[in-house]
């Protein structure tokens, strides 16, 4: 791929304008807004959409090449969920990486000596405005003190630990179906294929998504 090419195959911000906006719905975490957005032919378009603060995901890779994951109740969609280690920014401006370190303490009593951004991405950017950013961490061990106290769906979590390529011939049969897990263990492969996982972003790598204070 030539340099442009690789410069036209980018994301790109932008705004259009926007004639009023309301919040009909505010949440602990979230809310929803309502956009009048005006289209490229004049036209005016009512746009509903979450509003939401960013999230966090690690795959945590050990030596053996399996990865921290958990089983969780998720209710919206009726389901147990194999996913990984996740959690909102729930500080504006947090730095991710340091939320991802305490999520692996908190959901798998696990920390990690190596750190790289793996992914990031826009969850359903049709209906929500929610950016992710997925780590890849390696160098595992047991984290010290005591495990945090779990509530809710969390009180029924159940941890494992499975090879990557296991977790991906599940995302492509169709068994696994979480988007941190379906993203992040494609993202494994591609990378180790690639320019290996010395080839990835560093862990502070800037995230215009979600800015956030170093």
């Amino acid at each position: 791929m030539s340099d442009q090419q690789r410069d036209l195959l980018a994301d790109t911000p932008a705004s259009w304008t926007v004639t009023a906006t309301s919040t009909p719905w505010t949440g602990g975490k979230t809310s929803v807004r309502s956009d009048d957005v005006v289209m490229p032919d004049g036209s005016t378009a009512r746009r509903d959409y979450q509003v939401h603060p960013g999230s966090v995901g690690v795959i945590a890779l050990d030596e053996r090449d399996h990865v921290v994951v958990i089983e969780q109740y998720r209710h919206p969609v009726r389901h147990k969920l194999w996913e990984i280690p996740a959690g909102l920014l729930d500080v504006p401006g947090e730095n991710p990486l340091r939320a991802a370190q305490r999520e692996l303490y908190e959901e798998a009593h696990v920390k990690a000596e190596d750190w790289r951004v793996l992914i990031d991405l826009f969850t359903s950017p049709g209906g929500t405005d929610e950016a992710a950013r997925i780590f890849l961490a390696r160098g595992l061990s047991e984290a010290e003190g005591e495990r945090f106290e779990v509530t809710h769906e969390e009180a029924d979590m159940r941890l494992a630990r499975v090879p990557v390529e296991e977790l991906v011939a599940g995302v492509l049969a169709g068994r696994l179906s979480n988007p941190y897990v379906v993203s992040g263990s494609l993202a494994v492969r591609a990378a180790r294929a690639g320019g290996g996982f010395d080839a990835l972003r560093p862990a502070d790598a800037p995230w215009p998504a979600r800015p956030f204070t170093p």
